[in-house]
C-alpha cells in the first residue's frame, strides 16, 4: 500500500463520529475543537433552514488541515488562528476568495478548582506549587501557540518549559486541569467557562496575538455553493447570536 494511502487511511481512523468516512453526502466541515457546542447548535440552525445535512468533525486547527492536505473530503475548514488558515492558503488547499473572520476569543490562565496552590498570575508558574502546566502543542494547536508567545513575552517560556505536559488539543489542556493532572493550564474562556466548578480563572492572559477564528471552503469540495452558504451563515445574525451565547466575541 503506498505511503500516502496509509497517511490517509490512519487519519481518517482517528476522526470522532466517522464523520468523514460517511463520503460525500451532505456537508462536511472541519472545526476548531473550542466550537464544539456552539457549532453542534450551529450545524443544526443551518441545516433546519435548508433541509440538509451538515457532519462536524472537531480537533486541533493543526490536525484537521494535515488532515485536508491528505485528501480527506470535507468542505469547509473553520481555524482557531489566522496562521493555519494562511498555511492552507499557501499550500493552495483553501479558496481564498471564501475566507472570512467570524468569530474571536481570549487566552486564560487556569487551575483546578480545588487547587491549594496561591496561583494569582503567570509570574507564580515558577513557583514549587507548580508541577505540571497544561499547554496545547505549540507546533499543531492554536492555543498552545498564543500560550507560547504570551510566555515568551513575560519572559517566562525558558523557565516553566520543563514542567509543560502538552496537549493534542485545547480540550485536553482543559481536562488536564479540570481532573488534577496539571496544577496549571492555558485554554480560551470559552472552554474555561464549560468547566466552571472544575477549574477556576486565574487570569486573562495577554502578550500574543489576537485569538481570532476564520473559516474558510476547502479548494476540493465538491459542494462549493453549499460550502460558501456555510461560511457566510457564521456571520449572520443566528448564528453570531449562537456564538454570542457560547462566549465568543465578534469578529
Amino acid at each position: 500500500m503506498p505511503a500516502r494511502r496509509r497517511l490517509l487511511l490512519a487519519s481518517l481512523a482517528l476522526l470522532p463520529y466517522g464523520a468523514l468516512a460517511q463520503g460525500t453526502q451532505g456537508l462536511t466541515v472541519s472545526a476548531a475543537a473550542s466550537l464544539t457546542e456552539a457549532f453542534k447548535e450551529i450545524g443544526a440552525r443551518f441545516d433546519a433552514g435548508r433541509g440538509s445535512t451538515t457532519r462536524l468533525n472537531f480537533a486541533a486547527s493543526g490536525v484537521l488541515i494535515a488532515q485536508i492536505a491528505q485528501g480527506a473530503p470535507v468542505d469547509v475548514f473553520v481555524s482557531a488562528d489566522a496562521e493555519t488558515v494562511d498555511r492552507g492558503m499557501k499550500d493552495k488547499l483553501l479558496d481564498p476568495a471564501t475566507r472570512r473572520d467570524f468569530a474571536t476569543n481570549s487566552l486564560v490562565l487556569i487551575a483546578p478548582a480545588d487547587s491549594a496552590a496561591a496561583l494569582t498570575g503567570m509570574a507564580d508558574l515558577t513557583g514549587p506549587g507548580v508541577r505540571r502546566i497544561a499547554v496545547g502543542k505549540p507546533a499543531s494547536v492554536p492555543v498552545g501557540r498564543y500560550t507560547r508567545q504570551a510566555l515568551e513575552a513575560a519572559g517566562l517560556w525558558a523557565r516553566v518549559e520543563a514542567r509543560i505536559v502538552y496537549a493534542d488539543s485545547v480540550r485536553q489542556a482543559l481536562d488536564y486541569v479540570a481532573r488534577g493532572e496539571a496544577e496549571a493550564g492555558f485554554v480560551y474562556r470559552t472552554d474555561a467557562q464549560l468547566a466552571n466548578g472544575k477549574v477556576r480563572i486565574v487570569a486573562s492572559v495577554g502578550g500574543h496575538a489576537p485569538v481570532c477564528y476564520p473559516a474558510a471552503v476547502v479548494q476540493d469540495s465538491r459542494q462549493p455553493a453549499a460550502a460558501r452558504a456555510f461560511v457566510d451563515y457564521l456571520l449572520g445574525p443566528e448564528a453570531q447570536a449562537i456564538l454570542a451565547r457560547h462566549g465568543f466575541g465578534k469578529p
